[in-house]
């Protein structure tokens, strides 16, 4: 199986339409104010009208309440719901339950403890997010380019297919995939040339990266 990749945080359709010709499996669009990757509502509906079955499209969400998340849905019609808030495994089964739509939840990892607080939410989701843990005092919970010690998902054996996310760039996504063995990859901030601007040369050069390291372990399984 391909790896899947996510390009996050898409805002404007000159950046959504390199990621679609580029080959991105998944797009991310952002509601949560905080983030300079925020769309509204009314930029939701362009945008989504623009994907047109040519990816999945998903909505990030941060603590959401129902009222909020319906508006979203409204507004975007996505394929998925991305939380990556606080939210317990008993609000993420409520959303499921109330909604009916996939859900992706990302945790954050700094150590083989925050395996474990992941493997929580394992009955409730469809995939498993993750991604680095926000530095101390930092405004939002994804996107801040760092990343983790990507060693502490080898062998990782869970009941749900997860990502890997957190300081990913074209430089160093083909390493994330032979190490983590991550069925799916996630950027953000590694494919923008300022905080919130995409850049369209680091989009195609993260997905072709991404694409070359499954040819690469398409290989070396042939060769077994």
């Amino acid at each position: 199986m391909s790896t899947i990749i996510k390009i996050c945080g898409l805002k404007t359709p000159e950046t959504l339409a390199v990621a679609l010709d580029a080959g991105a499996d998944w797009v991310g669009f952002v509601f949560f104010a905080k983030s300079p990757r925020h769309i509204t509502h009314q930029e939701a509906q362009t945008l989504g009208k623009l994907v047109q079955g040519r990816a999945q499209k998903i909505a990030l969400l941060v603590d959401a309440d129902d009222d909020a998340i319906a508006a979203i849905i409204g507004a975007l019609k996505p394929d998925m719901l991305q939380l990556h808030g606080s939210e317990a495994p008993e609000r993420v089964a409520a959303i499921r339950a109330t909604f009916g739509l996939p859900l992706i939840k990302a945790v954050g990892i700094s150590n083989s403890d925050d395996i474990q607080t992941a493997r929580g939410y394992e009955t409730v989701v469809d995939w498993l997010l993750l991604d680095a843990k926000p530095p101390k005092g930092a405004d939002l919970p994804g996107g801040n380019g760092v990343r983790f010690d990507w060693h502490l998902l080898a062998g990782l054996d869970l009941a749900k297919p997860f990502m890997v996310s957190g300081g990913l760039d074209p430089a160093n996504v083909a390493e994330a995939i032979r190490i983590s063995a991550a069925q799916g990859v996630d950027v953000s901030s590694g494919v923008e040339s300022a905080l919130g601007v995409k850049d369209p040369v680091r989009i195609k050069a993260f997905i072709e990266a991404a694409r070359e390291a499954d040819r690469a372990r398409l290989g070396r399984n042939t060769a077994r």
